[in-house]
C-alpha cells in the first residue's frame, strides 16, 4: 500500500478532508502533517504542525519553520511515506525543510489549488515569491492544479519546462455517498409557484459577491430567497452577519459537512452563485470552484461572470448562466427574468442531470493512478 505524507495548510479545511478521503478511497494510506486554523480532530492519523491565522502572512511564514521542525521530530513516521504531497506553497516549503532536517530523499508532489496574490505581483515581492516557487517546483516530482487556467496563466507563463503537471479538478470523491442524482427537474409549474432560491455555497470569501447578493435581496424582497452555506472569510468580509440579518429574505446557515450535507443544501436551491472576485483578474478568473461540481451533480445550475474559467466550463457543457459586466445590472436582470419564467432553470437542470457522472465525480482510482504515474517517472535531482 502506498503511504502518503500529506502536508496540509489546514486540517479543518473541507477540501483537505476531501483530498484525504480520495486518497484513502483509492486504497492509499495517509499520514497528515498539517497546520490548522481552528481546533479540530482529524479522521486520519495526523501530526499537528501548529495553529495559523487566515491572512496573517508573517505568522504563517514563521509557522513554516516551526512546523518543519515538528514534522522532523516524527522522522520515523515521515520516513515510512512513499511520497510527500504538499498543498500550497507554504506547505511545500515546510515539506522541503522537513526533508532537509531529516535527510530524507522522499519524492514530493506539489498541489496548488490557488495562485496566491503575492505570486502575481509585478514588483520585488512578487519576484521573490516566484523565485521561491520556481526553486521548489524544479525539485518536485509533479505539479497538481485544479484548473487548466492556473497552468496557462501562471505556471507555464513563469516556469515553462520546469514541471510535469496533472489537472485534478475539484470534483466530488468517488468513495463518498452523495445520494442519488436527480433524474429530472421539478415541473416549471411548481418552480413558478414559489420564491426563487439562490444559493452561495462553500468558502464565502468575496466582498463583491456579498454586495451583489445583498442588492438582489433588496431588489426582490418578496419573490427571491438567498441562502448562504459555509464559512465567511473575516479578513475579506469584515461585516457579514449584520448584512444578512437586516434582510428578511437572506439566511446564513453556517458551516456544513461535505459530502454529508450537500444533498439537502442543493435540493433547496434553484440556482447557485459561482462568481468570485477575491483576487480579481488573477486567481478568481482562473479557478474552477467546488460549487459547479456539487451543483452539477445535484442538477442545480450555476451563474458565473463572463471571461472566467468557470464561465468557459459552463458554456462548454451548456449547463448554466453566464452574465456580462456590469454584474450589478446583468445579475439583477437575469434574476428578474427567471422570476417570471423558470423554463431555463428547468432546462439547464435537465441538461445537468443528463451529463455523465464523471464530469462531477472523480472516478475511482484516479488519484492512485496519478500518484503511481508520478512515482514511476525518472527521479528528480
Amino acid at each position: 500500500m502506498t503511504t502518503i505524507a500529506f502536508f496540509g495548510h489546514d486540517a479543518a479545511d473541507a477540501a483537505v478532508r476531501r483530498r484525504v478521503k480520495s486518497f484513502v478511497g483509492d486504497g492509499m494510506d495517509v499520514v497528515g502533517f498539517m497546520m490548522r486554523r481552528r481546533d479540530v480532530s482529524p479522521e486520519w492519523k495526523n501530526v499537528d504542525l501548529g495553529m495559523t491565522r487566515d491572512g496573517a502572512f508573517i505568522q504563517r511564514i514563521k509557522q513554516v519553520f516551526a512546523g518543519a521542525r515538528k514534522a522532523a521530530e516524527q522522522r520515523e513516521l515521515l520516513a515510512a511515506a512513499d511520497v510527500i504531497y504538499a498543498r500550497n506553497l507554504d506547505m511545500l516549503a515546510c515539506a522541503f525543510l522537513a526533508k532537509r532536517h531529516t535527510g530524507l530523499k522522499t519524492p514530493v508532489i506539489y498541489e496548488s489549488l490557488d495562485v496566491h496574490r503575492l505570486l502575481t505581483r509585478s514588483d520585488f515581492v512578487g519576484r521573490i515569491f516566484r523565485s521561491l516557487e520556481r526553486a521548489l517546483l524544479k525539485r518536485t516530482r509533479a505539479l497538481v492544479v485544479s484548473s487548466p487556467g492556473f497552468l496557462r496563466n501562471h505556471f507555464e507563463l513563469h516556469y515553462g519546462g520546469d514541471f510535469t503537471a496533472y489537472v485534478v479538478e475539484n470534483r466530488l470523491s468517488a468513495d463518498s455517498n452523495f445520494g442519488p442524482r436527480p433524474d429530472t427537474a421539478l415541473p416549471v409549474e411548481i418552480l413558478e409557484d414559489r420564491k426563487l432560491v439562490l444559493g452561495w455555497v462553500g468558502m464565502l470569501r468575496c466582498q463583491r459577491s456579498l454586495d451583489l447578493l445583498c442588492a438582489l435581496a433588496d431588489a426582490y424582497p418578496d419573490t427571491l430567497e438567498i441562502r448562504l452555506h459555509g464559512i465567511p472569510a473575516r479578513t475579506e468580509i469584515p461585516v457579514f452577519e449584520p448584512e444578512i440579518e437586516r434582510r428578511p429574505n437572506m439566511t446564513f446557515f453556517g458551516k456544513f459537512r461535505s459530502p454529508e450535507d450537500l444533498s439537502s443544501i442543493y435540493a433547496s436551491l434553484d440556482v447557485v452563485w459561482a462568481g468570485d472576485f477575491m483576487e480579481a483578474g488573477y486567481n478568481s478568473v482562473w479557478l474552477l470552484p467546488n460549487r459547479i461540481y456539487e451543483g452539477g451533480y445535484y442538477a442545480t445550475p450555476s451563474i458565473a461572470p463572463a471571461g472566467t474559467e468557470t464561465a468557459a466550463w459552463i458554456a462548454r457543457n451548456d449547463c448554466g448562466f453566464v452574465i456580462e459586466e456590469p454584474l450589478e445590472r446583468s445579475l439583477s436582470k437575469l434574476v428578474g427574468h427567471l422570476l417570471t419564467d423558470r423554463r431555463e432553470i428547468a432546462a439547464y437542470a435537465m441538461r445537468l442531470a443528463s451529463l455523465p457522472e464523471d464530469l462531477f465525480v472523480q472516478p475511482a482510482g484516479f488519484m492512485r493512478d496519478m500518484i503511481s504515474t508520478s512515482l514511476g517517472q525518472e527521479a528528480v535531482a
